[in-house]
C-alpha cells in the first residue's frame, strides 16, 4: 500500500492541471491514467512518424489562469496557425463562419430569400415550447436555416433526432448570432457583433506535448504520474474517500490519500464505490449515454490539398463528419516533404456498424470517401492508414441526462474529499481550456478555498468568440459541432 496526499484519477487536461496546481504548492500527488499515454482525448498520436490529434485543439481562451498556465508550461513551443474551416453541403464549400456573399451565392437567391421568409415568421411566432435543440434553432434562426445547416451534421454527430437532444446543450455550444445584425453588416460594412478568432496558438507537435509537458514536469517535483494503471475500486468509508484499488499488469495495488480528483466518467466513478452507493444512483449512472468516436489517418502522396485546419461535412450521403489536414495544425506533425496526413473523423457508438468495422475497412471507407469529396485527386494517392477509436468521447445530453445527472451530482457533493473533473468527470462537453479551469479550482479548493466547480462553463458566450470592430468581421456564426 501506497500514501498520497492526493490522488488523482485520470491524466487529462483536468487530472494534470489538478496535479500540477497542487505541486507549485508543496502537495504532493499521484495520477494514474489507464490508457498508456497522457491527454485523454486531447493527446496526440503517433503513426510511422506522423502525429495527429484526436479531435481538433485550438488553445485559445478567455480565461487567463489557463492561459497563463498553458504558457508557463509550454513557453516558446507555442506556433501561431491562421484559423480557416469550411463547411461542405450540397457539393459546395460555405466558409465557416458563414459570410453573406458566400452563403448567398451557394445558397442562390431564391432559397436565401426562403431562409430569410423563415427566419421572420418564427421570429413573429416563435415556438412558445424550448426543451429541444430543434425548436431552440428554429426559434432564433429559423426552420429552413436549422434544415440546412444544423439539423443533418448535428444528427450524425449524435446519432439521434435533434428532437431528442436538450436545448441546454444549444445553449451551451451554439455561438449568439442575428440574422438581422449579418444583413446590416453586408449592407454597411461595420460590426461591434462577436466573431471567431482570427488565429490561435498550437504546440508545434500537436496537443500532446502539453501534456506531455505536464507528466515530465510532475514526475520530477516528486509527483507521479503512472499510465496503465486502471482504478478497479474505491473504498469509501461515510462521506470519506479512504483509498482505491489500481490494477497494473494484472497486479491489483491500493493507494491511500487524503484528497482524491477524478476525471474518469462519473458513472464509471459511482459503480466503482465499495460500499455500493444507494440504487437510485447506481441507476442513474447506468442511465448516462456517450457519443463515441473514431478517427482513420489516411498517409496520402499529395502536397498541399486544402488550406483548412478542417472542414465539416454536413452532406448525409458522407458518413464522415470532418476532415482534418495535420499540416494546416503544424507542418511538423507531417516528417515527409511532400505529403499530407488527413485525419477522417467518424462520430458512433460501440457496437455499432462504423464502430465494429475492420480497421482495413474503415480504412477503404474513407479513402473512397476523401476521393468522392473531391479533397484527393485519386485513390492510388493514399498511400497508408490507421485507426484510433475513442470510447466516451463526447456526453449525450438526451431527453433524460438532466434528471440522472442531479441525483449523481447531489451525491457526489455529499464527499467532503472527492473532488470531480473534468469532461467526463463531470458528464459536462467542457472544452480543454474549461476542463483545465475545474482541475485549478479543485486544487484550490484542496488548498483551503471554496469553489463550485459545477458552476464552471455555465455562461452561454463560446470561448472562441471575440469582439471585432472592423468590417471583415461581416460573418454569420454557426456551432456545428
Amino acid at each position: 500500500m501506497s500514501y498520497y496526499p492526493t490522488v488523482v484519477v485520470g491524466a487529462g487536461p483536468a487530472g494534470l492541471t489538478a496535479a500540477y496546481e497542487l505541486s507549485k504548492e508543496g502537495v504532493t500527488s499521484i495520477t494514474l491514467e489507464q490508457a498508456d499515454k497522457v491527454g485523454g482525448i486531447a493527446r496526440t498520436e503517433i503513426y510511422k512518424g506522423y502525429r495527429f490529434d484526436i479531435g481538433g485543439h485550438r488553445f485559445f481562451t478567455k480565461v487567463k489562469e489557463v492561459e497563463r498556465l498553458w504558457y508557463e508550461v509550454l513557453g516558446n513551443d507555442f506556433i501561431k496557425v491562421p484559423r480557416l474551416s469550411r463547411i461542405y453541403y450540397d457539393n459546395k464549400f460555405f466558409s465557416y463562419p458563414l459570410e453573406p456573399h458566400n452563403a448567398l451565392t451557394n445558397l442562390g437567391i431564391v432559397n436565401s430569400l426562403l431562409i430569410l421568409s423563415s427566419y421572420i415568421k418564427a421570429k413573429l411566432r416563435p415556438n412558445s415550447v424550448e426543451d429541444n435543440l430543434e425548436q431552440w434553432v428554429i426559434n432564433r434562426f429559423g426552420e429552413r436555416l436549422y434544415r440546412t445547416f444544423f439539423k443533418t451534421y448535428t444528427e450524425k454527430v449524435w446519432g439521434m433526432p435533434c428532437t431528442e437532444i436538450q436545448a441546454e446543450w444549444a445553449a451551451q455550444r451554439i455561438r449568439g448570432l442575428s440574422l438581422r445584425k449579418a444583413a446590416i453588416n453586408a449592407l454597411f460594412g461595420t460590426n461591434n457583433t462577436k466573431t471567431l478568432i482570427k488565429e490561435f496558438d498550437y504546440p508545434r507537435l500537436g496537443p500532446g506535448m502539453m501534456w506531455e509537458r505536464f507528466q515530465t514536469l510532475l514526475n520530477q517535483k516528486g509527483s507521479p504520474v503512472e499510465l496503465n494503471s486502471e482504478v478497479v475500486k474505491i473504498e469509501r468509508q461515510g462521506n470519506l474517500i479512504q483509498r482505491i484499488q489500481v490494477r497494473q499488469n494484472e497486479e491489483i495495488r491500493l493507494v491511500e490519500g487524503d484528497n482524491f480528483v477524478s476525471s474518469m466518467p462519473i458513472s464509471k466513478l459511482v459503480q466503482l464505490l465499495e460500499p455500493a452507493a444507494p440504487d437510485s444512483v447506481i441507476q442513474a449512472a447506468r442511465s448516462l449515454e456517450y457519443r463515441d468516436f473514431l478517427i482513420v489517418s489516411l498517409i496520402i502522396d499529395q502536397d498541399n490539398l486544402f488550406p483548412d485546419n478542417w472542414i465539416y461535412i454536413h452532406s448525409p450521403e458522407f458518413q464522415v463528419g470532418r476532415i482534418q489536414n495535420f499540416k494546416n495544425w503544424s507542418p511538423e506533425m507531417v516528417p515527409e516533404e511532400g505529403k499530407t496526413c488527413l485525419g477522417m473523423e467518424y462520430f458512433c457508438s460501440r457496437g455499432d456498424n462504423v464502430w465494429s468495422m475492420p480497421d482495413k475497412d474503415l480504412i477503404k471507407l474513407a479513402s473512397v470517401e476523401v476521393v468522392n469529396l473531391g479533397l484527393v485527386d485519386g485513390i492510388e494517392l493514399i498511400q497508408d492508414g490507421v485507426v484510433i477509436r475513442q470510447p466516451r468521447a463526447y456526453p449525450v445530453y438526451n431527453g433524460e441526462y438532466r434528471r440522472h445527472l442531479d441525483v449523481i451530482q447531489q451525491f457526489i457533493k455529499g464527499f467532503e474529499n472527492l473532488h470531480t473533473v473534468g469532461r467526463n468527470g463531470m458528464h459536462r462537453y467542457n472544452n480543454q481550456d474549461h476542463s483545465m479551469l475545474t482541475g485549478i479550482l479543485a486544487a484550490k479548493n484542496i488548498l483551503g478555498e471554496s469553489h463550485d466547480l459545477w458552476n464552471v462553463n455555465t455562461e452561454r458566450s463560446y470561448h472562441e468568440e471575440v469582439t471585432e470592430t472592423s468590417a471583415e468581421s461581416k460573418k454569420l456564426e454557426l456551432a456545428t459541432s
